[in-house]
């Protein structure tokens, strides 16, 4: 069930939102307005998950599922942000004696 919203927008973003449905060929500026909430929340749920991951007060499985991404995806959008996740030699030197 969709649910209506009502929000007061900028002309600057009312113009681009009407360039978007011209070249996305929308048919009405709703649509538009629909497709950037949903980049725009996906965004954000990415952000939080790194962020509270990067806090380590969640887990790389938590922050996946926050993201509502896979592990595999969470764990290279980790390597892309450049944060070394596994900070203590004995990790990495278990981890390898191990075969993982």
């Amino acid at each position: 069930m969709t649910q209506i919203i009502s929000v007061r927008v900028s002309p600057k973003v009312k113009a681009e939102l009407d360039l978007m449905v011209k070249e996305e060929k929308f048919e009405q500026t709703s649509e538009a307005a629909r497709k950037v909430l949903a980049i725009g929340l996906e965004e954000w749920r990415k952000e939080r998950a790194l962020s509270l991951f990067n806090a380590r007060r969640v887990t790389l499985s938590k922050g996946a599922a926050l993201a509502q991404m896979n592990v595999w995806d969470f764990s290279d959008l980790i390597k892309e942000q450049g944060t070394q996740w596994i900070k203590e030699k004995r990790f990495i030197e278990r981890d390898l004696a191990r075969g993982i």
